[in-house]
């Protein structure tokens, strides 16, 4: 135990008053922010107090907690040693290490081995315990190797690297010595990678050998040694944790992780943590834009800690000692707040899972439910949908019921979803809604407090701190109950939210700031509120189109063919008409494909799905054209590429398919339109 601990551990958070309703929290939170946020702070360990909780004196910009001093690490790993230091703090599960890949690549276990910790090998996953007391041995020895290797405060890290327990030690080192990490999603290509690169001017890269998906080997370093060529700001040094799979030729910047751990273990190194202003970088996370230059997303240090712990309480009514599992990538701002520093902060247990949802089979999930008593999930409805594809007896095999709660996000929830999966837990389902820009729940239900009913459909209500209302793009006025406009948030936004786009305050500004009134940031999505109050997401702004002088959302439109009992997944969306101005064009994946190989049965599920639209929208969202693809293009995140289906749907390129995870699907869609 480092003196830090010990000197500190009589100044743990102090308790938070609990209030009884949510509507309390929201109300205050809004009319009298300082005060609700000075009583969050009690959540985390400041090594000096906030000298004001607030300053708004230049918004957009806004600082929290200014002048108080903290680490991130500090508090997701050293104060949780005293109380709990043998509970795990992770829990890594890979379908993808199997015994058939350790046959075809024998090195994979003793590579095992010179990273430490538990390593239980089964026929078709592997596992690896992590306590806290763990994994604050290993994230000081990955701080050590940083810092011997010149890393220091301030400096710019790009990790790229899958789902392993390395990645998480490498973010909290980060985090310990006040380097800025930015996680590079795996799916990105080399181009994309120095682009970051670039941007970042990143000192250091740290990467594995390869990963794997669905059994398939990624040559992570070949990718990377690509980028560093590319990138006009070379990286000093490229850190390398060699997982056995893929051999390489180390080139000059090359650290090997290993061999520098083993330095860092046998001297058993303690790093101790660099305190922070409060509004200092933590991390970067880029936006991944089409065109240009990515936005780096800056995400500050002490409100970004505050947000997400009392997230973990208010919003996902997460205890200590619980186990919590985002299924999420570490390269989106899902993984970053819900995999890594969320359920650290609040004490509890992680699930770290490297692989597919239906791999080896789709009782996966659900096994690992099983295995570790997961208590609170949260995923993306797309994971959900593939296993809604599959036989259901698969849903029946395991005790599920240590799971509390099951929040989604990333892409509205389709009621027919949300039905399936309530019938099979029999708990919560919570759709609710966020962004890499919020970092935590702009809307959601509360399982906490439970006010209002939940309705499907909706994710719910502004969470506390988020002042936020539906209004016209034109004139910046509240809409009428009903009434579709652009979700805003009042100015300034709460803790954990970006705090600008990293070296460029002029772009923070034109991207998020710039409608009728500067103090509104936009989030770029169309909504509505109902009568009772609930929001409803619409879709982007570029997902809502126009149909002779009428919006319509093309999610309200998947909605309504998502209810015909045949149909697995849809995406729709609008293709220019010289009458109309554009059309809505769907794109229907069946559980049975072989259902619309026959005239007959096409025809009659073609007018079933025209029925439900027009039934649920009226005659002006009736698609124009109903195709039958076997898949539909996604990114390696599950996210569906509505940009590349809109593309082939009006015969142009599809641009830049870096991310694209199933390259069949576009031939899958160019079928489907020769098969019309």
């Amino acid at each position: 135990m480092s003196d830090t601990i010990k000197n500190q551990a009589a100044t743990q958070p102090s308790q938070t008053t609990q209030p009884s309703s949510f509507a309390d929290i929201y109300n205050a939170s809004i009319n009298n922010p300082e005060q609700f946020w000075a009583e969050q702070a009690k959540r985390i360990y400041w090594h000096k107090e906030p000298e004001q909780i607030l300053d708004d004196s230049n918004l957009p910009f806004a600082k929290w907690y200014v002048g108080g001093e903290t680490n991130l690490c500090y508090n997701c790993v050293d104060r949780h040693i005293p109380d709990r230091a043998e509970q795990d703090a992770f829990v890594w599960l890979s379908s993808e290490i199997n015994q058939e890949l350790i046959q075809t690549f024998p090195a994979v276990v003793d590579a095992f081995k010179d990273l430490g910790n538990n390593v239980e090998f089964y026929t078709d996953y592997t596992k690896r315990r992590l306590t806290y007391n763990d994994l604050y041995k290993e994230v000081n020895y990955f701080a050590d190797v940083l810092q011997r290797h010149g890393i220091e405060k301030g400096d710019r890290v790009i990790i790229y690297m899958p789902m392993i327990l390395e990645a998480a030690y490498a973010m909290l080192a980060c985090a310990r010595i006040g380097a800025v990490h930015s996680v590079v999603f795996g799916g990105f290509a080399a181009h994309n990678l120095a682009i970051r690169m670039d941007d970042a001017e990143a000192k250091m890269v740290i990467t594995v050998d390869s990963g794997l998906r669905g059994g398939k080997v990624i040559n992570y370093k070949n990718l990377v040694d690509k980028g560093v060529e590319q990138a006009n700001v070379k990286p000093e040094h490229v850190l390398v944790v060699n997982r056995g799979i893929l051999p390489y030729e180390p080139k000059d910047k090359d650290i090997d992780y290993a061999s520098q751990r083993r330095i860092s273990c046998d001297a058993n190194a303690v790093v101790e943590p660099v305190w922070l202003e409060s509004n200092e970088p933590s991390y970067l996370l880029y936006t991944s834009g089409t065109t240009g230059t990515p936005k780096g997303v800056q995400r500050d240090t002490g409100g970004h800690a505050v947000a997400l712990t009392t997230s973990m309480d208010y919003i996902y009514d997460g205890k200590a000692g619980e186990t919590f599992w985002a299924i999420s990538d570490i390269g989106w701002a899902v993984g970053h707040s819900y995999t890594i520093y969320a359920p650290l902060l609040a004490g509890m247990t992680s699930v770290m899972y490297e692989g597919l949802p239906h791999r080896p089979n789709p009782g996966i999930w659900w096994r690992i439910v099983e295995a570790n008593k997961v208590n609170i999930l949260f995923t993306a409805p797309t994971g959900v949908r593939m296993l809604k594809k599959q036989d259901e007896t698969w849903m029946t095999r395991y005790d599920v019921s240590s799971v509390k709660s099951f929040f989604l996000a990333g892409e509205p929830l389709d009621e027919s979803t949300a039905n399936w999966l309530t019938k099979h837990l029999n708990v919560p389902i919570l759709d609710h809604y966020w962004q890499t820009e919020s970092g935590w729940p702009i809307l959601s239900n509360t399982p906490k407090f439970n006010d209002k009913p939940h309705k499907k459909g909706s994710p719910g209500f502004p969470m506390y701190g988020y002042d936020a209302q539906v209004i016209h793009e034109d004139t910046g006025e509240p809409c009428a109950a009903g009434e579709k406009g652009l979700l805003a948030i009042r100015a300034p936004l709460p803790p954990g939210c970006l705090t600008t786009v990293w070296r460029n305050d002029k772009r923070f500004i034109d991207s998020y700031f710039s409608l009728t009134d500067s103090n509104q940031y936009s989030t770029s999505d169309y909504a509505v509120v109902d009568e009772d109050g609930y929001f409803h997401i619409l879709g982007r702004t570029d997902d809502v189109i126009n149909v002779a002088g009428h919006r319509i959302g093309t999610q309200e439109i998947e909605e309504a063919i998502s209810t015909h009992p045949e149909m697995a997944e849809c995406a729709v969306v609008g293709i220019q008409d010289e009458l109309k101005g554009e059309l809505p064009i769907a794109f229907c994946v069946l559980k049975d494909h072989e259902q619309v190989t026959t005239t007959e049965n096409r025809f009659r599920i073609e007018q079933q799905v025209i029925g439900a639209v027009v039934k649920s929208l009226g005659g002006i969202a009736r698609p124009a054209a109903i195709y039958f693809p076997q898949a539909l293009p996604k990114t390696r995140s599950g996210k569906i590429l509505r940009r590349a289906i809109r593309a082939l749907a009006e015969g142009k390129e599809t641009g830049d398919m870096s991310t694209l995870d199933n390259p069949v699907a576009i031939d899958a869609i160019k079928q489907s339109m020769k098969d019309y």
